[in-house]
């Protein structure tokens, strides 16, 4: 049987680890050929000698997304290596610091609306280029929060990154669809990853309303969080054929918690 991502190339980033490391794995296993980026060298290292491990073709690329500079040369490297793209998680991002309003710096906003709107933009422009040649598929890791979810208090500016995402998403999806560019949005909820390690809370008690959920915040599983693995089986349909005539939607992967929990 062929594997539904044959002789395709993938670019995920934050693939050192959670999401987007359980996403290239899968994606290598459906045939794709992965340029794996990252921040640290040596996750993405891991990461990528553990899927050469299993038979897969990728390549480790390190950079920070919110260098245009660095994506640049990062997604040229893909080109050299395998001489097209056509596929584009953009994964990588931070919670950054969750703080009441009066208490969140502005050089503390500032970096998280550079890395996760600006790295998205970086990401998505430098792979345009490329995408263009034989059309493809980009995917952007959005949240809960910003788009159905907005009693995390104190995650603004997280929040306000990822409302932003969704929006450059759809203005996207327009101006590439002409050249057979898909580009969607997932929003997951509490998935069981890496990302609490970049979070710094600091006096959100203090302003947060008072809420109770007696049974959980997340209907569908009784209060257990998603996995990065669930999450990838939602990237490999939307980086698929299966999917080739959606563009431009987000889709929630939360188990309901943002419908009980908005």
């Amino acid at each position: 049987m062929v594997n539904q991502l044959t002789g395709k190339v993938a670019l995920v980033t934050g693939a050192g680890s959670g999401i987007g490391k359980a996403s290239a794995h899968l994606l290598a296993k459906e045939g794709a050929a992965i340029a794996a980026l990252g921040h640290t060298a040596e996750k993405v290292e891991k990461a990528v000698a553990e899927i050469r491990g299993e038979g897969g073709d990728a390549m480790p690329l390190v950079a920070d997304i919110a260098q245009p500079k660095q994506m640049e040369e990062a997604i040229g490297q893909i080109a050299a290596q395998w001489g097209r793209l056509d596929i584009l998680f953009a994964n990588a991002g931070i919670n950054g610091v969750w703080a009441p309003l009066e208490e969140l710096t502005p050089e503390e906003w500032e970096k998280t609306i550079s890395i996760n709107l600006n790295g998205t933009f970086f990401t998505v422009k430098y792979a345009i280029p490329y995408l263009k040649k034989q059309g493809g598929s980009v995917i952007v890791t959005s949240s809960v929060n910003g788009t159905r979810m907005f009693s995390n208090t104190g995650a603004t500016a997280y929040a306000c990154s990822k409302a932003a995402q969704v929006a450059f998403a759809k203005m996207a999806a327009l101006e590439l669809a002409e050249n057979r560019i898909r580009v969607n949005v997932i929003c997951p909820g509490a998935i069981t990853t890496e990302i609490s390690d970049n979070t710094q809370t600091r006096d959100v008690e203090s302003v947060r309303e008072p809420v109770r959920y007696p049974e959980g915040k997340i209907p569908l599983t009784d209060g257990q969080p998603g996995t990065a693995a669930q999450v990838a089986q939602l990237v490999l349909f939307l980086a698929s054929d299966a999917s080739s005539h959606i563009s431009g939607t987000e889709m929630w992967i939360d188990g309901a918690q943002s419908l009980l929990q908005g």
